[in-house]
């Protein structure tokens, strides 16, 4: 299990209610949520976490406002993905 948290204190201030406010896609393990009010991300592995991200990008190429809430929101957990070093690690070896 990779658990990959996005920081509350990003541009989007990402919480876990912001996923069901503004209807982002959630990853198939699930969220939850910290204390600090951090989206906690859960995957099965880095691949996973990967097709994640690239899921979210092409959701992000389709809105058409991209300063909007959820544009933003994306940028934020695909900027928390690819930043984490088990994701960064998986990267550089495959």
């Amino acid at each position: 299990m990779l658990l990959i948290t996005v920081p509350s204190a990003g541009k989007a201030k990402l919480t876990f209610s912001t996923f069901e406010d503004i209807d982002l896609p959630v990853p198939l393990n699930g969220i939850v949520a910290e204390i600090n009010g951090d989206a906690v991300l859960k995957f099965d592995d880095e691949e996973d976490a990967i097709n994640y991200a690239g899921e979210l990008e092409d959701l992000s190429l389709k809105l058409n406002n991209k300063s909007s809430l959820e544009n933003i929101a994306i940028n934020d957990i695909i900027l928390a993905i690819r930043d984490d070093e088990f994701v960064q690690s998986y990267l550089q070896n495959n």
